[in-house]
């Protein structure tokens, strides 16, 4: 199995606009970070972790063409604003490309872009994305392919997310509470994706000190941190973290046995 993350910056990207710190004036490209969105290839199946607004640079930088089907972690800007560029790749296939994510998820996408799935004939020269939509619930395994995706619930302030354990990989973004149960599921993963977004507290997110410990808890061999702020530079950030943990970056591959 292959992991790419695609996007490894908090929901304002980094540079920040207007920012002159160091980190958004760093010539360091690993310090240039997207929204937060990841890819997974095994088996022949391709499946994308959200659709952040960068969405189709993103996409064109890891030479994708093809994707088999798109899992969301929630419903925030940040993680579903690119969705119409959704609309190349859903076009190229003989039907709608399926759509994955909770059923609150899944209302608000609906309604909040509802020009997808209304049943208006377009004029002709337009085109739109071809979606289906498939609640998942948090501890019932989806096969997606030839993936098994096991979602997991975690609290991101008062919105729950899911995460997802694939295989000997465990993804999870937006987090600031792991229950117990999660923390079961996800023990025996090899390489553990966690969101990390500074070195001080925040209310709805984990921060470096939490995720560094959330990591030595499930055990995983290799922690990478992902949904980091203009706050950590790269190389700062990697000069600091424990062994087994590292800071992510944008396009970063890691294969996974």
């Amino acid at each position: 199995m292959r992991l790419t993350l695609l996007g490894t910056g908090t929901s304002t990207g980094i540079p920040q606009i207007g920012c002159d710190c160091a980190v958004c004036l760093s010539d360091d490209p690993r310090d240039r970070r997207s929204r937060c969105a990841a890819l997974i290839e095994s088996g022949g199946t391709t499946l994308l972790i959200d659709t952040p607004p960068e969405l189709r640079l993103q996409l064109i930088g890891a030479g994708v063409r093809q994707i088999d089907g798109v899992l969301y972690t929630h419903e925030h800007a940040d993680h579903v604003a690119g969705i119409d560029d959704l609309r190349t790749l859903s076009l190229r296939r003989p039907g709608p490309l399926p759509v994955f994510a909770a059923q609150h998820t899944l209302e608000y996408i609906r309604e909040r872009y509802r020009y997808i799935f209304d049943e208006a004939p377009l004029p002709p020269g337009t085109s739109k994305p071809r979606l289906s939509l498939a609640a998942i619930a948090p501890g019932v395994i989806t096969q997606i392919g030839s993936l098994a995706v096991l979602p997991l619930r975690f609290e991101h302030g008062s919105t729950p997310v899911l995460g997802f354990r694939i295989g000997a990989l465990g993804y999870i973004t937006d987090a600031k509470w792991v229950g117990d149960p999660e923390l079961t599921a996800l023990r025996g993963v090899s390489v553990l994706v966690l969101n990390a977004l500074w070195w001080r507290p925040h209310p709805t997110h984990l921060s470096i000190p939490e995720a560094i410990e959330l990591a030595r808890a499930i055990g995983a061999t290799r922690t990478i941190l992902t949904h980091l702020s203009h706050e950590t530079g790269h190389a700062e950030l990697a000069a600091r973290l424990p062994s087994g943990v590292e800071p992510g970056y944008d396009g970063l591959t890691v294969e996974i046995p």
